[in-house]
């Protein structure tokens, strides 16, 4: 446990002159018993059960202040809550590999139909937004909170040429931190000593260069989004996944895949040409464990949605530093309002 104001657990020092003060007055109502025969008598006819009883409700109320005086140093632990992440993206692959139909009805129609259950569980407070990626990647739906935005969007994709795993995953890195910057056209999306909205850092100063250079983060500390990225993972074009995925991970964002298809694949023809296509797990698996995310195989259409509802759940649940004065002081009071109940139930007064 921690104090967000440390300094002020100076006040405590105020429980040893307190409980002093306490131990003054009872000295001085033993000498008064002395003094006086009658209360003498009466100290004598309390039992020792009697005699350590009205001591509990002043111990008690001196445990209230103690913990009253530790939530004004604003106490805070790592707790695990239940907590939304603010933004989800979902990038859907639509590349041609997509029309196979080891998934019924077809693998895109399954990742459509699951992306529109996972929509609908989702609490009105979580903002979405959607990528499409085939030989390019494109924001169909910036983030928002408009579910029939979201379905619109998803109902709007179309079969397109190549499959650039990487791009699905920079355009949805952007849409989450805009002033990320990266190179498409590149095998390495990595722009050179360049960050932030692609300004070059060799044309500013050197304390401005300082400041404005990019520092990683821990993988998955990013804990407000994540991306979902569903696909084949077969890559053809584009910058390298895996360089795509380090660079979601060095600002924390976790990517989810979901692996669609079967490993054994299916022969897609047209135009006088065939061509197997397959899920690469492998490559899914080595994006999700580079972001510290997981990755789930989907080779059937219920299997797509159950993993939907699963992430759902996943996704709410975090282990985060948090302030815990309220609980504090709630317990504060309610050790008070013991004390005082006690003392009146007893003594027939307050302490």
């Amino acid at each position: 446990m921690t104090f967000l104001w440390p300094e002020m657990l100076f006040l405590l020092l105020l429980v040893p002159l307190l409980l002093g003060l306490y131990l003054w007055l009872l000295r001085r109502k033993k000498k008064a018993a002395v003094r006086y025969a009658s209360l003498a008598m009466v100290r004598e006819a309390m039992g020792p059960a009697q005699r350590m009883r009205r001591h509990i409700p002043p111990i008690l109320f001196l445990l209230s202040l103690i913990v009253m005086l530790l939530a004004v140093a604003r106490p805070a632990a790592v707790v695990t809550l239940p907590s939304m992440n603010e933004t989800v993206i979902l990038a859907i692959d639509v590349s041609g590999s997509m029309r196979a139909n080891d998934v019924q009805p077809s693998r895109l129609a399954a990742a459509q139909a699951a992306a529109r259950a996972f929509i609908e569980d989702q609490p009105q407070n979580t903002r979405i937004g959607v990528v499409s990626f085939a030989g390019t990647a494109s924001l169909v739906q910036a983030p928002t909170r408009t579910k029939e935005d979201l379905l619109a969007a998803i109902d709007r994709f179309q079969l397109q040429r190549g499959t650039a795993v990487g791009s699905g995953i920079l355009v949805s890195l952007k849409a989450l931190i805009p002033e990320v910057d990266f190179d498409l056209q590149s095998d390495n999306p990595r722009p050179s000593k360049r960050e932030g909205g692609g300004r070059s850092l060799d044309k500013q100063p050197q304390a401005q260069n300082q400041s404005a250079e990019f520092k990683p983060v821990a993988p998955g500390s990013y804990s407000s989004a994540v991306i979902i990225l569903l696909t084949d993972g077969q890559t053809t074009t584009g910058p390298d996944p895996i360089e795509s995925a380090k660079m979601a991970a060095e600002r924390g964002v976790r990517v989810f895949t979901v692996g669609v298809g079967t490993v054994s694949g299916e022969i897609l023809g047209e135009e006088g040409w065939s061509m197997r296509v397959r899920l690469d797990e492998d490559a899914l698996k080595d994006i999700a464990k580079t972001t510290s995310a997981q990755y789930f195989y989907a080779g059937t259409a219920t299997d797509l949605t159950n993993i939907y509802k699963s992430l759902n759940s996943r996704l709410v649940m975090e282990k985060k530093s948090t302030e815990i004065t309220a609980l504090f002081a709630a317990f504060a009071a309610l050790l008070a309002v013991l004390s005082a109940m006690l003392s009146m139930l007893w003594f027939n007064r307050i302490l």
